[in-house]
């Protein structure tokens, strides 16, 4: 049985609840939901740089498992408003590139911070680990 490695990350948001920011077991990692909120806890005001400060603080969150973006096999994106999604997409495709993820959309009624818009979560697989 591979071992369970729990990642709190340096330079995030501390969770605010009982959770870590990625957890790896063997050659799988997921990352927990990550939103736009910055380590010091400010939040951008626009849905575009919220997801640009959530895809930084997803990235880093993989890195600190061992993974990096073309791991990822699933992410699951939360919305505010699902009219949002063409705004964030194209930072959605820059930051995976080629490597396109499964994916689901839910728009949600809120997030865990009402002045949040957007949170995503990740799931990747790092072959021969």
């Amino acid at each position: 049985m591979a071992a369970i490695q729990r990642f709190i990350v340096p330079g995030l948001r501390t969770p605010i609840s009982h959770y870590c920011h990625a957890v790896r077991a063997g050659e799988r990692i997921w990352v927990s939901g990550c939103v736009g909120a910055r380590g010091d806890g400010t939040i951008p005001d626009n849905v575009v740089d919220q997801f640009r400060v959530a895809l930084d603080n997803l990235d880093a969150s993989l890195r600190a498992a061992g993974g990096r973006p073309e791991h990822v096999v699933k992410v699951t994106l939360f919305l505010t408003n699902v009219a949002e999604r063409p705004l964030i997409n194209p930072l959605r495709e820059k930051y995976f590139g080629e490597h396109r993820p499964a994916s689901t959309l839910v728009q949600v009624a809120a997030l865990v911070d009402p002045c949040m818009r957007v949170e995503i979560e990740a799931e990747a697989v790092v072959a021969g680990a």
